[in-house]
């Protein structure tokens, strides 16, 4: 059924509906697990073109992805993680595309009409472009 689900996690208590589920679904269908997380920040929008070194908030961002990892494969799933930086769709249309994945693991926040408005919605691009089927768990607002 599916051999690579991309997981694109986003440093938040959001996660801790995503994972579970995902773990699941790994196990009942063999899958790999491809964790995904995109730092968003100025510094990492930024560190290619102005040749910025790492910035606080990707040391954690990879830090946390490590222990992500190392949990689940201590629960004998097969995972590999990938770091990204700048706009959350875009690397997460480019990077499922590139790595062959066959499922794309995400959570819903419930934003409201204005703050979608405002802010726009990760999910809506990628639904819109992704030709990979999409798994979506709905976080609680915490």
């Amino acid at each position: 059924m599916f051999k690579k689900i991309l997981v694109a996690l986003d440093h938040s208590k959001a996660d801790s509906f995503l994972l579970p589920r995902v773990k699941e679904l790994a196990r009942l269908t063999g899958a790999e697990i491809l964790l995904l997380h995109v730092s968003t920040g100025w510094a990492a929008q930024w560190q290619e073109n102005l040749n910025l070194s790492d910035s606080q908030e990707i040391k954690e961002d990879r830090e946390y992805l490590q222990e992500v990892s190392a949990e689940l494969r201590r629960e004998n799933l097969r995972v590999t993680a990938r770091h990204d930086s700048g706009e959350p769709a875009r690397a997460i249309l480019k990077t499922a595309e590139a790595e062959h994945c066959d499922l794309i693991a995400m959570t819903t926040h419930g934003h409201r009409l204005i703050s979608d408005l405002i802010h726009g919605t990760t999910i809506t691009r990628v639904r819109h472009e992704s030709h990979i089927p999409l798994f979506l768990v709905k976080a609680e607002m915490i």
